[in-house]
């Protein structure tokens, strides 16, 4: 009798450990998690952080100044497929997260980290590579901005934070 309880308790542990696994891995093939806003380091188990100066991803834009309330193309390639990603605009004087993203690409969503689509992540795990997007200046002065983003290849890799060129707000004394 003894044995049939242990098997018991063995299998609705396997059990619950199994679907805690499932459901935390599939937690974030529909996006970054908040918990994510602050630092762009991805919440998974064990991942492995690669340097963010490498020559696969590049975020940049084609323009090097903008005005308040401009829209701003941000383009992201890669050499190499990924399944994830969370972009935002910082502002170079305090790292804070700044204006708005209007244009998604396919497999994209909003998220709302301090104010209403300040950040963009992925919102299936289908393999990207190059993504485009339309940021939105805030109407007021906020200064000199960067795009950030952070890219997953894998549930175990990632690179965190890799960075654009700074753009200038235009007008500034």
């Amino acid at each position: 009798m003894e044995d049939g309880r242990r098997a018991h308790t063995a299998i609705v542990g396997w059990a619950c450990m199994t679907l805690c696994l499932v459901s935390y891995v599939t937690a974030f093939s529909h996006g970054a998690s908040l918990t994510a806003c602050t630092d762009m380091m991805p919440r998974h188990l064990r991942v492995q952080l690669h340097s963010s100066n490498n020559n696969y991803i590049t975020v940049h834009t084609n323009v090097s100044f903008y005005f308040p309330g401009d829209k701003v193309p941000v383009t992201v390639r890669s050499t190499r497929d990924y399944m994830g990603f969370m972009l935002q605009a910082r502002k170079v004087s305090n790292n804070e997260i700044a204006g708005t993203f209007i244009f998604l690409p396919p497999g994209s969503k909003l998220l709302t980290c301090f104010e209403d689509g300040d950040t963009v992540t992925h919102s299936d795990k289908s393999l990207k590579r190059n993504l485009s997007f339309v940021w939105k200046a805030p109407d007021q002065p906020i200064g000199d901005i960067k795009f950030f983003i952070s890219i997953v290849q894998s549930y175990f890799v990632y690179w965190a934070k890799i960075e654009s060129a700074v753009v200038a707000q235009g007008g500034q004394n």
